[in-house]
């Protein structure tokens, strides 16, 4: 095994740069991390008898100071007319900091007529590598639970397909809740996806989905209940993941996924 200076080992190394990738590294700019604080302090002051020019009421820092990511994203979203074009403004948007971050914009997966439209929370780390939702092994159990009740992400046909999305396109530094700020933030793209889609019936797949859409948390509570979103009957259901975590909890989730077949044959 290859030892390097320090008494640190080749693997030791490895694991630290693999734990950086994890939290979102992607290069190498400067071999030391700069200290923007003392940057800040080290400005010059005016020289005695020098003149300070006035920042401009329209000036670009002014404008910046008075952004409202929220308005903006609702004035953005009110102008599109397809999802083709909602996808391209939302992967524009530079308000949402959660972006720099991540590798690849995560839109949607399935066909866009099917009369159930899943909205989960934001991408994991299988889904930022592949830019599609639910990928990985929650995205593995999701589809198991899907084709279960006769539905599948890849079917052609609106009565069998399912259309799938997030509240956050983008995936947060390691996997963490996403914030108020940013839920709020990114909800008229989700109101216009909704809208775009038009399906017939929601399933809102965990928490976020829940605070963005109903206003509120506490899926444990929720689940099995259902909501009205946007003039549409809305599921909340336990996320994969958390089944994931907490196996004992998949006999609730079968009971929710009967409810959603019950409901969907209603309207057949």
């Amino acid at each position: 095994m290859p030892v390097m200076e320090s008494g640190n080992t080749y693997w030791h190394d490895r694991a630290l740069l693999e734990w950086q990738v994890e939290l979102g590294v992607t290069d190498a700019i400067l071999d030391a991390p700069v200290d923007r604080y003392r940057l800040e302090q080290a400005k010059p002051a005016p020289t005695p008898g020098q003149a300070v020019r006035p920042i401009a009421p329209n000036s670009t820092t002014a404008k910046t100071e008075k952004t409202d990511p929220v308005a903006i994203a609702r004035a953005t979203a009110a102008g599109v007319t397809d999802l083709a074009e909602l996808a391209a403004a939302m992967a524009a948007f530079e308000y949402c900091e959660i972006k720099r971050g991540a590798r690849n914009f995560v839109f949607a997966d399935g066909s866009p007529a099917a009369r159930v439209m899943i909205v989960g929370e934001a991408p994991g780390r299988e889904e930022d590598r592949a830019g599609k939702p639910f990928v990985g092994r929650a995205g593995q159990l999701l589809d198991r639970m899907l084709g279960a009740i006769g539905l599948d992400r890849a079917a052609a046909d609106p009565a069998q397909a399912a259309y799938i999305t997030n509240v956050l396109p983008w995936r947060p530094p390691s996997n963490r809740t996403p914030e108020r700020d940013e839920i709020a933030m990114m909800l008229p793209f989700v109101e216009r996806h909704i809208a775009l889609a038009d399906p017939d019936m929601i399933v809102l797949m965990g928490n976020t989905p829940c605070q963005a859409l109903l206003g509120r948390a506490g899926i444990t509570r929720m689940r099995g209940t259902w909501e009205t979103v946007m003039g549409r009957p809305a599921l909340p259901m336990f996320h994969p993941a958390y089944l994931l975590r907490n196996p004992a909890a998949k006999r609730e989730a079968w009971a929710d996924l009967l409810a959603l077949r019950a409901t969907l044959r209603k309207g057949e």
